[in-house]
């Protein structure tokens, strides 16, 4: 992996991003034959788009991604993959849309319960919810998924349990900027890239931007945020750089970035 603290500069990054396009948006009747309705894959453009945004952060945001931690919903795994294959590239070729030829010792990547879908019937109606609302994810097959050799197995999640089916709207926001927080103390010395979804990003936008309107988040949609961090690891409260694909709600007007049409 490459050195942190020589990337740093007194600053921690953390970028905070929505997966890509997901099958049931994309094919209405996906859900139909689905086994596991309530998670989704990508359709073969939300992989592209994953690839090709990894691309655009490893040539554009100026600084190292040391560290990916992603939801363990199969939209985020596989939107996550992508994003780690196009940052590992050993070679950044801006016309390939995959990458096989990977440098596992770029960066480390982990599944983190607490940037899952928000469990309520805000974000996963309640005829494809489980019955039993328990939401079961095989996490050895999940962590297969990525890159050889750049899972981490050496790392404890911040919440060791999915939330509660129905988890209440304070609930899922507190969780969201909790987990950020508890992530980012943990790995004070390293950039990161949390790959989520709508919720979480929108969540992220509301607390550290400073604005209470509604905003719209495009698929893989992110929000680059900084801190400053001292020597001795204190560190000061996070604020908004930049976004890409983030909008205002009522007019679709971009708020850093391309008009989300």
């Amino acid at each position: 992996m490459e050195s942190a603290k020589s990337n740093m500069n007194g600053y921690q990054n953390v970028i905070v991003m929505r997966h890509g396009d997901r099958a049931d948006h994309c094919e209405p009747l996906w859900v139909s034959t689905a086994e596991r309705p309530w998670d989704p894959p990508l359709v073969h453009d939300g992989k592209a788009r994953a690839f090709l945004t990894g691309q655009r952060i490893r040539s554009q945001v100026g600084f190292p991604i040391h560290r990916v931690i992603v939801s363990p919903f199969l939209r985020c795994i596989q939107t996550a993959a992508e994003v780690v294959a196009a940052l590992s590239a050993v070679n950044l070729d801006h016309n390939a849309m995959s990458s096989e030829d990977i440098d596992n010792s770029k960066l480390k990547v982990a599944i983190e319960f607490g940037l899952c879908e928000i469990l309520n019937t805000v974000a996963i109606k309640s005829e494809v919810a489980p019955k039993d609302g328990k939401f079961d994810f095989k996490i050895s097959d999940l962590q297969a998924m990525f890159p050889e050799g750049t899972f981490d197995h050496n790392v404890d999640m911040a919440y060791k349990e999915l939330p509660q089916w129905e988890e209440s709207v304070e609930g899922f926001k507190e969780r969201y900027v909790n987990t950020l927080n508890v992530l980012a103390d943990k790995y004070p010395s390293e950039n990161l890239l949390l790959v989520t979804h709508w919720g979480g990003v929108g969540t992220i936008l509301y607390k550290y931007f400073k604005d209470g309107t509604k905003y719209l988040v495009d698929y893989c949609g992110c929000v680059e945020l900084r801190r400053q961090v001292s020597k001795n690891n204190e560190s000061e409260e996070f604020e908004v750089v930049t976004s890409h694909g983030v909008a205002f709600k009522d007019n679709k007007v971009p708020i850093h970035g391309p008009v989300i049409t």
